[in-house]
């Protein structure tokens, strides 16, 4: 039975009663090599052992609307030198889960999403290709003055801001799964498309990836189909597009050719100065 399935089964997720639901998909050697990367590997005596530090973050994502603690209870996590019965402080609990830090939980999220997302089983692709999708959002933040300039806010059609601090996501979800394979997140500031270009490189071969409309330029989308083996894409064509017909295989089927722009090609200088790509269209209530 593959991840997906086995997370989609609600019943057995809220009938944890101990790591072993977490440790059946996830091997102890992922944990250990993400816990590497924690800038504070010494754990003292009756302190958390890191890696149930780090199964407690799981279950806090699996658990959002539960308190640290609750999880840790759930979970039956423990300090060293203490009886399973016998849960930490609350207080040990929250500095424990800020000592681990956010490194290995990058690098299990990056290890799992890797192989989770890639996972092959019956229904997975079509047309003999995988099927993913990259796709942004705006997250909201605390509204403290630190991190509206640290992450910046929306602003508005008046001097004022947005509400709340605000942040970009973009991430790279297998579309049948639904699992993610890698989520890259920055300041309101910086741009999705700029953003979704750290995620290009973890697209698997023989693929066919769905972005929306936003997602569209000449360098962006050649260096998808540029690097690996039948990587597609597939997106809504943006209005006002210029192109040349180069061919056609009937009156939905075209061969278009664009002109790189001078700011594309100034930026990347190994670009063409045209590019090419399949234009394909279809009726719907009786509109192309």
């Amino acid at each position: 039975m593959s991840i997906h399935q086995q997370l989609l089964d609600l019943g057995e997720l809220f009938n944890f009663s101990d790591l072993s639901t977490l440790t059946q998909n996830i091997p102890v050697e992922w944990i250990s090599s993400a816990l590497q990367l924690s800038a504070n590997a010494r754990i003292r005596r009756r302190r958390l052992p890191s890696d149930q530090v780090l199964w407690l973050v799981l279950g806090m994502a699996l658990f959002r609307d539960e308190p640290i603690h609750e999880v840790a209870r759930r979970l039956n996590i423990c300090a060293q030198g203490l009886a399973s019965e016998d849960l930490p402080a609350k207080s040990g609990v929250s500095q424990a889960r800020r000592r681990l830090g956010a490194d290995p939980v990058e690098a299990l999220f990056s290890k799992t999403g890797a192989h989770w997302g890639c996972e092959r089983y019956e229904g997975d692709d079509w047309q003999g290709v995988q099927v993913f999708a990259v796709d942004g959002a705006l997250l909201r933040t605390a509204g403290t003055p630190e991190l509206r300039e640290h992450v910046g806010s929306g602003n508005t059609s008046t001097e004022r801001q947005t509400p709340f601090p605000m942040m970009r996501l973009v991430a790279l979800m297998n579309v049948r799964s639904p699992v993610l394979l890698d989520a890259r997140l920055s300041p309101y500031r910086r741009g999705e498309l700029p953003l979704a270009e750290s995620v290009l490189s973890r697209i698997p071969d023989h693929s066919v990836t769905l972005f929306d409309k936003g997602f569209w330029g000449a360098d962006f989308l050649s260096s998808l189909t540029g690097n690996g083996e039948q990587k597609h894409w597939l997106t809504p064509a943006p209005k006002g597009i210029v192109a040349e017909q180069v061919a056609c295989d009937g009156q939905n089927d075209c061969l278009l050719q664009m002109r790189v722009s001078p700011q594309a090609r100034k930026k990347n200088p190994a670009l063409p100065t045209h590019w090419q790509c399949r234009q394909i269209s279809y009726e719907r209530n009786g509109k192309a």
